[in-house]
C-alpha cells in the first residue's frame, strides 16, 4: 500500500511488523537514501551491522533470486530483526518476489529502492497493491520540503541565516535532496567557525542548481518569462509529466491570482491578500507573485481560464497533438503577460 510522509513517521517511531517490505522508489534521489537509511535504523540502529543488516544489489539478485529468498528466511545468529536491503530493483524482480511474503514465518525486513521505477511499473502496482508492502513515491522536493530541508540542517548545525540569505539560498537549491544537502554542507564549511549565514555566503557559495517544477512553469508563464517557461515545460515534458497536470497546476495558480484581486476589491493590500491565501505562497516566490497582481486585473483572468479550460479539453482528444498543443497554450499565457508588463512599464495602466 501507499504510503504518505506522515504515515512513514509515525512507523519510523514505532516500526509495524506486519511490514514485511519496503519499496522506496523514485528520480529523488537524495530522499530515496534518506528513506532506506531511516527504514533501516529503525529497525537496527546500527545500520552497518554485518549480523543484522544485509546489503544485495538488484542485479545480483535477478541472477539468483534465491540469494534474496535464502537471506530472507535466514536466522539472526545474534537475535533481533535482521534487515535486507535491495538496491536498483527493477521490474525483473516482480515474478520472483510475488508471493514471497504469503504465510512467511520469517519477521525479517526488506527493504527494495530503486531511481528508475515510476508508478506503472509492475513492482511498484504489486507494492501498492499488496497490505503487506510499503510503498514510498520519492518525488522532487516541493519548494516547502527545500526550506524545511534549509532549516533543519541549518539548525541542527546551530547556524542562523537571514530571511534574505534564506530566500536567496531556496531559490538557488534544486528540487533534488541529495543535491541539496551537499550545498549546504559546503556553505557549513565555506563559513567555519561563524554562525550565522549572510547574503554574501550564499552568493559565493551556493551553485543555482534550481531544476525545474510545476511553480516554475506557472510562476514563469503568468509572469511573462517566455523563454522560462518553455525551458521548464520541456523539463517537465522529459522527467514525464503529463501535460494535462501542467495545465490544471496553471489553473489554481490563476485561481489563487483571482482570490487575491478579489480580496483587494474589498479593500485589502497586496500583502494582506496575499497573506489570506490558503496554502500560503512559498516565501522566496512571494515577490514575483505580487507582481503578477499587477499584470492581471479579473478580466484578464476569466480570459486565461476559459483559455486553459479549452487547452484542457484539447488533451483529452486523442487525436490532437498534446504537447503541441499545451506549449502554444503557455506561449499564448506568457505572451499575454509580457505584453502587460511591457505597457505597465510604459505608463499605459
Amino acid at each position: 500500500m501507499i504510503y504518505k510522509a506522515a504515515q512513514v513517521e509515525k512507523y519510523l517511531k514505532k516500526p509495524d511488523n506486519t511490514v514485511k517490505c519496503w519499496l522506496v522508489y523514485g528520480a529523488n534521489e537524495g530522499l530515496v537514501a534518506e528513506y532506506v537509511k531511516k527504514l533501516t535504523a529503525a529497525i537496527c540502529p546500527d545500520i552497518y551491522d554485518p549480523f543484522q543488516v544485509v546489503y544485495l544489489d538488484g542485479d545480483a539478485v535477478n541472477a539468483d533470486p534465491g540469494a534474496l529468498i535464502g537471506e530472507f528466511n535466514a536466522q539472526s545468529l545474534m537475535g533481533g530483526r535482521r534487515v535486507v536491503v535491495v538496491k536498483d530493483v527493477d521490474n525483473n524482480l516482480t515474478k520472483h518476489i510475488k508471493g514471497m511474503f504469503d504465510d512467511a514465518k520469517s519477521d525479517t525486513l526488506v527493504i527494495l529502492y530503486s531511481l528508475s521505477l515510476n508508478k506503472k511499473s509492475s513492482l511498484v502496482k504489486l507494492g501498492e497493491d499488496s497490505a503487506d508492502f510499503g510503498v514510498i513515491a520519492c518525488y522532487e522536493d516541493r519548494d516547502e520540503d527545500v526550506f524545511a530541508t534549509v532549516k533543519e540542517v541549518l539548525v541542527a548545525n546551530s547556524i542562523t541565516i537571514g530571511n534574505e540569505a534564506l530566500q536567496l539560498m531556496c531559490a538557488r537549491l534544486s528540487n533534488d535532496r541529495k543535491s541539496n544537502l551537499g550545498e549546504i554542507e559546503k556553505l557549513i564549511t565555506y563559513i567555519g567557525g561563524r554562525r550565522n549565514v549572510t547574503v554574501d555566503d550564499v552568493q559565493k557559495v551556493i551553485s543555482d542548481t534550481s531544476a525545474s517544477s510545476m511553480d516554475d512553469v506557472c510562476f514563469a508563464a503568468a509572469g511573462g518569462q517566455k523563454d522560462k517557461t518553455m525551458q521548464a515545460f520541456e523539463r517537465l515534458i522529459n522527467e514525464g509529466t503529463e501535460p494535462a497536470l501542467i495545465i490544471r497546476s496553471l489553473v489554481y495558480h490563476f485561481y489563487r491570482i483571482l482570490n487575491c484581486l478579489a480580496f483587494m476589491e474589498n479593500g485589502e493590500s497586496v500583502d494582506k491578500a496575499v497573506m489570506k491565501l490558503v496554502p500560503r505562497v512559498i516565501f522566496f516566490r512571494e515577490s514575483s507573485f505580487k507582481k503578477q497582481l499587477a499584470l492581471w486585473n479579473k478580466e484578464r483572468v476569466f480570459s486565461v481560464l476559459e483559455l486553459l479550460g479549452k487547452c484542457e479539453r484539447d488533451t483529452r482528444n486523442a487525436n490532437m497533438p498534446v504537447e503541441d498543443v499545451v506549449s502554444y497554450t503557455l506561449m499564448q499565457v506568457a505572451s499575454a503577460a509580457a505584453n502587460a508588463a511591457a505597457k505597465l512599464n510604459r505608463g499605459y495602466y
